[in-house]
């Protein structure tokens, strides 16, 4: 039997729920709804969904909470889509960096919105298998440097720390995670940007300069991040888990 994508909508507005229930049904997809947090936790407890869509104004934890609480949880790897009443950059930003791997803004077009997880659902599953996020909280060690995560800072052989910007962190983060393995740009942008991907088509060559920069790897005799001629960009350094904090 042909796998039949089961999606989650989270929103405290009842008749958003029905109504982009009802169309995503129509669609051929699976829907199960949740009024809140609570509901989203329960359900989540007993199943597993292949995308998660969450509403940033709720009463109690937000969209935002509830994001962030997913990505530390065991659904850290389900695709997040995001809606929000407000068209506000900041929300945005706020949520791309909680994890999110789109954002939609209200009211949007139920076309649209189809559109969004079907492109989210075909990024993810674009991606190699067996690819996992580094938990929060590790220290990882390559060549001279030392990537904190739970800082989010970036430290040389003396210690001292390099500002990483949050794109640059997360591509460092991609990197870590995937060494000795080709990504290519489409991966890439998936991991680190998300709806971005979609706004800044070859971004990612000039996000891998910057990081280039910062480890001061220079692009020709790189010791760190090579580029394979057509086919992406690979961590070359071994890489290695100092220390896990409980």
């Amino acid at each position: 039997m042909d796998h039949v994508d089961h999606i989650l909508i989270v929103d405290d507005d009842r008749e958003i729920r029905e109504l982009v229930s009802s169309y995503l049904k129509k669609n051929g997809l699976r829907v199960t709804t949740a009024a809140d947090g609570r509901h989203m936790r329960k359900f989540l407890e007993a199943n597993s969904v292949d995308l998660i869509i969450l509403d940033v104004m709720m009463p109690g934890d937000d969209g935002l909470v509830l994001c962030r609480e997913l990505r530390a949880g065991k659904h850290k790897s389900t695709p997040v889509l995001m809606l929000t009443a407000r068209n506000d950059e900041t929300d945005r930003i706020i949520g791309l960096e909680m994890g999110a791997d789109d954002y939609l803004t209200k009211p949007f077009a139920a076309r649209e919105l189809l559109a969004r997880i079907k492109a989210v659902l075909r990024r993810t599953r674009m991606l190699p298998p067996n690819l996992q996020i580094t938990e929060v909280g590790q220290v990882v060690s390559f060549g001279d440097w030392q990537l904190n995560t739970s800082g989010r800072h970036l430290l040389d052989r003396n210690g001292t720390t390099v500002a990483l910007s949050g794109a640059e962190y997360r591509l460092l983060r991609v990197f870590v995670d995937h060494p000795q393995r080709v990504l290519n740009r489409d991966q890439l942008l998936n991991l680190t940007q998300g709806r971005e991907a979609e706004l800044f088509d070859r971004s990612i060559d000039l996000l891998v300069s910057r990081l280039r920069q910062r480890l001061a790897d220079d692009a020709r005799g790189s010791s760190y991040i090579k580029t394979v001629r057509s086919e992406g960009y690979v961590f070359s350094m071994p890489v290695e888990i100092i220390e896990v904090r409980q």
